[in-house]
C-alpha cells in the first residue's frame, strides 16, 4: 500500500457512507493484508467484513460473493487496498 492513501479514495468512502474514514483506520486494516489474504476466501471475507465495519456500511452475502469472485478473477494483488475499496464502493 502506498504511504499516502489517495485523498480521493478516502473522500469517496466518506461520501458513499456519509461518515468520515481516517487514513490511519485504513492503514491499520491494510497492515494485516498480504498476498495470501487475496488467495484465501476466508481471509477475503474477514477483510471485507473489517472494511464494512470500519465504514459502518453493511455488505450483503451476495455482494461479498461478488467481491470475492472479482478479486479472484482479476488476480488483484493487495499491494493496494485501494483496489478492493473501490470495488466495494461500486456496490
Amino acid at each position: 500500500m502506498r504511504k499516502n492513501l489517495p485523498k480521493d479514495v478516502l473522500q469517496a468512502v466518506s461520501k458513499k457512507t456519509g461518515k468520515p474514514i481516517s487514513e490511519s483506520a485504513v492503514k491499520k486494516i491494510a497492515s494485516g493484508v498480504n498476498s495470501q489474504t487475496m488467495q484465501s476466501e476466508a481471509e477475503l471475507r474477514r477483510l471485507i467484513k473489517q472494511v464494512s465495519s470500519m465504514a459502518k456500511v453493511p455488505v450483503s452475502e451476495d455482494t461479498v460473493k461478488e467481491i470475492i469472485g472479482a478479486v479472484k478473477k482479476s488476480g488483484m494483488n493487495m499491494n493496494s487496498l485501494e483496489s478492493l475499496m473501490k470495488l466495494m464502493l461500486k456496490k
